[in-house]
């Protein structure tokens, strides 16, 4: 089977949110490389002090991955993209939804829907889109 992992591109605050999304998520901390970490040819991209090259985050069973977008022009927002994630019980979701949303904008608030006992979107402090629901309408 394949696996499609999101890469979330930053405007230079990759370690910053991606040390957030371990505390807010509950995992062990992200692996980080930075530009300032030859590869071994030791060519390696002009970048601004202290950007993230590759950002990893495992999130028990998927991952996410993270970069600085060192082009110069700041990543567009992720107009018609969301990363969906599904936690089993209700207050485990709603508790990741309320951290995600702090500082930032909650689109849709979190509620029961038709398919799912919770259910919301929001925009994150970083400008990332996430969707949280249950998984599989587990309503406790």
């Amino acid at each position: 089977m394949r696996v499609a992992t999101p890469c979330l591109f930053h405007p230079g605050t990759c370690r910053e949110a991606f040390t957030a999304y371990a505390g807010i998520f509950g995992t062990r901390a992200p692996d980080i490389t930075g530009f300032d970490e030859p590869p071994p040819d030791g060519t390696r991209p002009a970048a601004p002090e202290g950007a993230v090259m590759h950002a990893a985050l495992d999130l028990g069973g998927s991952r996410i991955y993270g970069s600085d977008d060192v082009g110069g022009t700041p990543p567009a927002p992720m107009a018609g993209c969301n990363v969906h994630i599904a936690f089993p019980g209700f207050h485990v979701a709603k508790g990741v939804f309320e951290r995600l949303a702090e500082g930032g904008e909650v689109r849709m608030p979190f509620r029961a829907e038709f398919w799912t006992p919770g259910f919301g979107a929001l925009s994150d402090r970083w400008g990332i889109r996430w969707m949280v629901s249950v998984e599989d309408g587990d309503a406790s």
